[in-house]
């Protein structure tokens, strides 16, 4: 149920992705499964598309997977890092884009000031205190040098866009503010990167475009988890829509209040994980 498909093995080599495992992997909440089932086996590296129709817990995996909702059911181990033990841990080298009601845009701040924002906080929050304490001048040339990786690694042209730098989120088009969001959390450089609604609202050739870039990420070193409606060519994919199915034929239970999933299961209603997901973390404190 739920297995990852054209899946390899592989262990963590220095700085780059991390290897994604889980076996009957699930989560339950208050109003039953979020998900359940699942199965994944990725190497280092690689572009782990999660496909399944809106409301079947895509949005909940991601998240699990990624340290911020915790599983109640199965194993997972993300870069050698057991799931739920090791939640904390799997954060500091995960992040997240592009994920509805937790990594928001604010439309009214320009792209520049949230680059500034984002380089700020990463400085102040994940940097050393030997980092902290060199010269201001190293420290804006580090920063700058971060906004400028992360802007080409996405293929965001400041320049291009109708006021620079001084461009508005809300006049970005959607393709451009995707990329937004993936350049702010790869700041952080992190070795896990989770992606929320990849194909939502996108054209074909944006959806090609998207896929391409997500590959070039995964290619680089970073493993992508993807959320989708459906999986590229050459991903591993990880189906939660026949997962979920079974697990609701499986079990009669309600949930448990003191579980964290908040995912309502019924697949036409396109805002539950958004909700689920900003619900989830607001409890556990764990954005």
């Amino acid at each position: 149920m739920g297995e990852g498909k054209d899946a390899g093995k592989g262990t963590d080599t220095g700085d780059g992705g991390l290897a994604v495992v889980a076996r009957d992997f699930g989560l339950e909440g208050p109003r039953g499964w979020a998900f359940r089932g699942i199965g994944v086996d990725a190497p280092p590296g690689a572009l782990i598309a999660i496909e399944g129709p809106s409301g079947s817990g895509r949005t909940s995996l991601l998240l699990a997977l990624t340290g911020r909702m915790k599983p109640t059911e199965g194993s997972a181990v993300v870069g050698g890092l057991d799931l739920p033990k090791r939640m904390a841990a799997v954060r500091r080298v995960s992040a997240l884009a592009h994920v509805p009601g937790v990594t928001d845009l604010d439309p009214a701040l320009t792209v520049g000031e949230h680059l500034h924002e984002r380089a700020l906080l990463q400085r102040r929050f994940t940097g050393s205190v030997r980092t902290l304490l060199r010269p201001r001048r190293e420290r804006l040339a580090e920063q700058r040098l971060r906004v400028d990786r992360a802007l080409t690694a996405v293929g965001l042209d400041r320049a291009a866009l109708p006021k620079g730098s001084r461009t508005a989120v809300r006049d970005l088009e959607r393709l451009e503010a995707l990329r937004l969001s993936l350049a702010l959390a790869l700041i952080g450089r992190p070795r896990l990167l989770g992606v929320d609604d990849t194909d939502l609202k996108l054209s074909d050739a944006e959806r090609a475009e998207v896929w391409s870039l997500l590959g070039s990420l995964a290619a680089a070193g970073t493993t992508v988890l993807a959320v989708c409606s459906e999986a590229p060519e050459g991903a591993v994919v990880v189906s939660t829509g026949a997962a979920l199915g079974d697990a609701l034929a499986d079990t009669t239970t309600e949930a448990t209040p003191e579980n964290t999933g908040h995912e309502d299961t019924e697949p036409d209603d396109s805002n539950d994980e958004a909700k689920e997901a900003a619900d989830a973390l607001a409890e556990t404190g764990r954005s």
